[in-house]
């Protein structure tokens, strides 16, 4: 039971960890003008992707300092994503 458990996380902060990835090439991609937001599909996509991460983003921004234009947030959870994964929950279920 312990191990289904263990692997449920695993999938969840996997999913997590893509969808982190995804927002931030088409953050690039609308930046960059290769992909624009005129497009219902991509607003619909960047809606969605934005309200699934804006509740794991919002106390890392407060935490941070400003800096302007530079998010780093998205990189803060995908560092305590890894840390999660590999060396917290292993010892957590005895994996180790």
């Amino acid at each position: 039971m312990a191990y289904a458990l263990y692997q449920i996380i695993v999938i969840l902060l996997d999913v997590l960890w893509w969808v982190i990835i995804i927002q931030a090439i088409m953050s690039w991609l609308i930046a960059f003008n290769v992909i624009n937001t005129y497009s219902d599909v991509v607003r619909t996509i960047m809606v969605a992707l934005d309200r699934i991460t804006a509740p794991i983003y919002n106390p890392i921004r407060k935490v941070m300092p400003d800096l302007g234009a530079l998010d780093l947030s998205p990189m803060v959870v995908l560092l305590a994503i890894l840390i999660i994964r590999q060396a917290i929950l292993p010892p957590l279920f005895g994996l180790v």
